[in-house]
């Protein structure tokens, strides 16, 4: 089974970054150890702050991979072309987000993937992730 985490903007800044909300470990270290516990996983990882080159990433392995884990960070609530490249693939999606996008402001309680996607965490964490994937295993 392979499996791809996509992170959108600002994602990269995890560890640094408002870390009352986000923690204070960066995404390559829960990475590390997400490829320890799912060992049985093939876990592609990728992040970039350019919403062009998620669509991009998504079109291409979202016809290779059994699954995507995709937080896409301000682009969840702005973004109907990111939405319009899950609907395009066949790899079901995933939908995580660190915080709870619904006890923050409202702008935050509408996403354009949700609907889209085969599901969504949201409030977790970075276990979001590990919900994820444990998800994908049964």
């Amino acid at each position: 089974m392979q499996i791809a985490i996509v992170n959108g903007p600002n994602l990269n800044l995890l560890g640094k970054r408002e870390v009352e909300i986000y923690g204070d470990q960066t995404f390559e270290q829960y990475f590390k150890q997400l490829r320890v516990d799912f060992s049985e996983i093939e876990l592609i990882y990728f992040q970039s702050n350019h919403e062009g080159a998620i669509i991009d990433f998504i079109q291409e392995k979202g016809f290779e991979v059994d699954g995507i884990i995709l937080n896409a960070g301000g682009l969840s609530h702005t973004s109907v072309s990111l939405a319009d490249a899950i609907s395009a693939v066949p790899a079901k999606v995933l939908e995580v987000h660190i915080s709870n996008i619904f006890a923050r402001q409202k702008f935050r309680h509408h996403s354009f993937l949700s609907p889209v996607s085969a599901g969504i965490i949201s409030g977790f964490g970075l276990d979001g992730y590990r919900m994820a994937l444990s998800h994908f295993l049964k």
